[in-house]
């Protein structure tokens, strides 16, 4: 059935089915009288019945109360008959598992994918949500609800954000960036929240600045980051902030219904523009995140007055995650004239934007405060302390139970960098050296693995040497984790044979060519990503200019909205994967974190003694904050 532009599901979809299908029961007038009063907490569903939000590839969100013996097919019809969008050769998705029969283990409150199982995806169709009043109504939940469990002070945001939105304030969108996003309001008027849509992201179907051209599940501002994924790794860094230590702000992933969201259109021979004549209640999967006033941002001011103890929490908690968009632009500042701050100093640091930290493979971090002098400073007895208490297992295992749909091979990042830090700290490198471990360089034309891709290679040369493992295994048969075909829509990534010399490591740290990458062909796709990649490198584009700046911010850093030209993928530079971790067996990973913390503790001894002098020419002779 093919979706019709013209027609309202009104008249598709006779409003009696959709009262069968969804319990409905709502009149108009109980709406009407509904926007006049605040609405009580929607209640539990009834025992044995599940409420889950089912999003379709091209944005659009419907929730539905599942019983115990529905499946995927009765997911697929009632989208069908509910937004008409056709549900042909589709499948459901929660994380990296595809939904087939059984749906027993979805919990409550989950977001689940509809995607198509063809390769080449056509990203064109709207998300086109009905005006009807049954269907704004359909799923009985509130303007906003939280997806999984949340903090209190989440909780009371939530409920200042309704209240507002039920009094008339309507969000404010956010100019700057290129994604979509929006200040949402309390009672009194003052900006308490950000939402940021999933489906609104660069590259996302619903972008509302030109930044589209690929459907949610597919490969975003990094290749390791997929589009409509970013929200969970920004809820990711605010529960591995324990005891908020590095002072992120309250995060939770929301449902949330309102006209202000952008909905792109088919128009001008297939060019997606937003209607702005329509509006229609829009439901969305979206990040939700804390506002933190503030006066300024990292890149707007000298960092000198940053304490010592801020930066290194901030650089502790990026580690963790592998962010690869640290930039000054998300570390906000806040003056605190006439008072002291929690480490006695008069400015207090926030760290926001993390949609782009626990890549599914390794890639090139950004870590601007690698160049701040607080970064060369060792760490303090409560900083080591709170390393040495950090279980890269237990935060896993919190992750899977809060956020079920984040996937595996975000999990083994967090696992291994964990590892890393513990490792490196207890070494006694300081937090601008275990930094510059994780960062690759650039030699001539060529970009290089970091000294921590360079100790990954090796692990995987033990594990693919290793008897019980068979070359076959090596090569990837663990489907699960795979960043398969049908998903990448042919943005393939390939593991190239480093050329470089790693100064530091002795012995086999040198030239490591491990089976895994002897055994790759240099095919035609690889020499489109080297040619592509010099044309790139001579001009580095860090992603910070790419993804959203800080957006508690009134204006953008150059005053406006870039005008795109070209497409997203030609403004983009490619980024190598020289080492994966995703296409491992479970047995196999094990067995590579074993290799790896023992080729690690010689790589940090050689690094200790290299960066001496280094750390001499860093600091200079005085260094003040």
């Amino acid at each position: 059935m093919s979706p019709n532009l013209e027609s309202s599901l009104k008249s598709q979809v006779p409003a009696l089915l959709l009262r069968r299908l969804f319990g409905v029961g709502a009149r108009r007038d109980e709406a009407a009288a509904a926007k006049q009063m605040p609405r009580p907490s929607p209640s539990p569903p009834p025992a044995g019945r599940r409420r889950v939000f089912v999003q379709t590839e091209s944005g659009c969100v419907l929730g539905m109360d599942l019983d115990r013996g529905d499946n995927a097919h009765t997911v697929k019809r009632r989208l069908q008959l509910a937004l008409n969008v056709p549900t042909g050769g589709t499948s459901l998705t929660f994380g990296d598992r595809v939904l087939e029969n059984d749906l027993s283990s979805i919990r409550s409150d989950s977001p689940l994918l509809l995607t198509r199982n063809s390769i080449h995806r056509s990203c064109s169709t709207p998300c086109l949500c009905p005006a009807s009043k049954d269907f704004e109504h359909k799923d009985s939940s509130g303007l906003v609800e939280i997806l999984g469990s949340s903090s209190h002070s989440v909780k009371r945001l939530v409920d200042d954000v309704a209240t507002g939105i039920r009094t008339g304030l309507d969000p404010v969108p956010i100019e700057s960036g290129l994604g979509g996003s929006y200040y949402f309001r309390d009672v009194g008027g003052d900006r308490v929240a950000i939402v940021k849509p999933t489906d609104e992201e660069p590259f996302a179907p619903n972008n509302p600045k030109g930044f589209t051209g690929r459907a949610l599940g597919q490969p975003g501002l990094k290749k390791s980051v997929r589009v409509g994924e970013t929200g969970f790794r920004e809820v990711a860094a605010y529960l591995l902030d324990h005891e908020n230590f590095a002072n992120v702000p309250a995060t939770a992933l929301v449902k949330i219904t309102h006209s202000v969201f952008n909905v792109n259109r088919p128009m001008n021979n297939g060019t997606p523009a937003h209607d702005q004549k329509q509006q229609q209640v829009t439901s969305k999967i979206a990040s939700f995140q804390q506002f933190i006033a503030h006066d300024f941002d990292a890149s707007d001011h000298g960092t000198s007055s940053f304490p010592v103890a801020a930066v290194h929490r901030i650089g502790i908690l990026d580690i963790r995650i592998f962010n690869t968009d640290r930039h000054g632009g998300n570390v906000l500042v806040r003056k605190l004239d006439g008072g002291t701050g929690r480490f006695g100093c008069q400015t207090e640091l926030f760290p926001i934007d993390h949609g782009l930290c626990l890549p599914e493979n390794l890639e090139d971090p950004y870590f601007e405060w690698i160049h701040w002098a607080q970064a060369s400073i060792p760490f303090s007895d409560e900083e080591l302390e709170y390393i040495r208490n950090l279980d890269p297992m237990r935060d896993a295992t919190m992750l899977r139970r809060e956020l079920p749909m984040i996937r595996e091979a975000c999990l083994r990042v967090l696992i291994l960098c964990t590892i890393f830090l513990k490792e490196a700290a207890t070494s006694g490198l300081c937090l601008a050296e275990i930094g510059e471990m994780m960062t690759r360089e650039f030699r001539g034309m060529e970009e290089e693995p970091s000294k921590l891709e360079v100790v990954c290679m090796e692990a995987r040369k033990k594990v693919a040497e290793w008897e019980p493992f068979s070359p076959g295994v090596e090569q990837g048969e663990d489907i699960d984790f795979q960043f398969s075909m049908d998903v990448l829509g042919g943005y393939t990534d390939t593991i190239r044979s480093p050329r470089f010399h790693c100064s530091g490591l002795k012995g086999s740290f040198r030239n490591p060519l491990t089976k895994l990458v002897e055994s790759m062909n240099e095919d035609n796709d690889d020499e489109e990503d080297r040619k592509e990649f010099s044309m790139h490198s001579s001009h580095r584009i860090p992603s910070s200019e790419f993804n959203t700046p800080s957006v508690h911010r009134t204006t953008s850093l150059n005053g406006s909205v870039p005008v795109l030209n070209r497409s997203a993928d030609e403004q983009l530079p490619s980024s190598m994967c020289f080492v994966r971790l995703s296409d491992m067996s479970a047995e196999e990973w094990h067995v590579f974190i074993e290799k790896f913390q023992e080729l690690l503790k010689e790589a940090l001894d050689e690094c200790k003694a290299a960066g001496a002098q280094r750390m001499k020419q860093r600091l200079g002779t005085s260094c003040k904050f």
